[in-house]
């Protein structure tokens, strides 16, 4: 059975990108649970327009933190079941695991794109991803997806992406 070309999707990174990110010596990490949560300014109006246009909204995110014992996997899943249900994601995909369990989910390995792909039959040529973070966009582009990187400056290494942007306004002007 071949796959719908009719079936395009928007990766969504999740801290950064639909909530913000806590900025500690110029790197982002994730609120600690639904109280620190803050959300982009506008992102459900933004999500509504990309969903207007087609796309199916699938949320990717690394959460090691569940992992290296900071965070417990119910506060994340908390994070991410209020973020479906209030903003309209589609799917979420959460890999839990630390760079050491060498898994094929945690970015910047394509594994949740691969397993989204897979279970919603998505062209990735017809897709974008959109990630603030080198992991996301080595992730997206590994896969032959276009890819936004919302940057913010931080101190980590850098992946040249499709696009590179400030945000959410420029976003909505490139994908049509």
């Amino acid at each position: 059975m071949g796959i719908n070309n009719s079936i395009k999707a928007i990766f969504l990174d999740r801290d950064g990108v639909i909530n913000q990110p806590v900025i500690i010596n110029g790197k982002p990490y994730p609120p600690k649970n639904i109280n620190e949560l803050l959300l982009i300014d506008n992102i459900g109006r933004y999500l509504d327009e990309l969903k207007k246009k087609g796309f199916l909204l699938i949320m990717i995110t690394n959460q090691p933190d569940v992992a290296r014992g900071k965070i417990r996997r119910a506060d994340v899943e908390n994070i991410n079941n209020y973020l479906k249900k209030y903003l309209g994601i589609d799917d979420v995909f959460c890999c839990y695991h630390d760079d050491n369990d060498e898994c094929d989910c945690r970015k910047p390995k394509p594994g949740m794109i691969v397993d989204a792909q897979k279970k919603w039959k998505i062209n990735l040529k017809n897709s974008f991803l959109i990630g603030d973070r080198w992991k996301d966009v080595e992730s997206g582009k590994s896969v032959g997806l276009r890819t936004f990187l919302i940057d913010y400056n931080y101190d980590e290494k850098f992946i040249e992406p499709t696009y590179r942007v400030k945000g959410f306004e420029e976003i909505l002007k490139i994908i049509k």
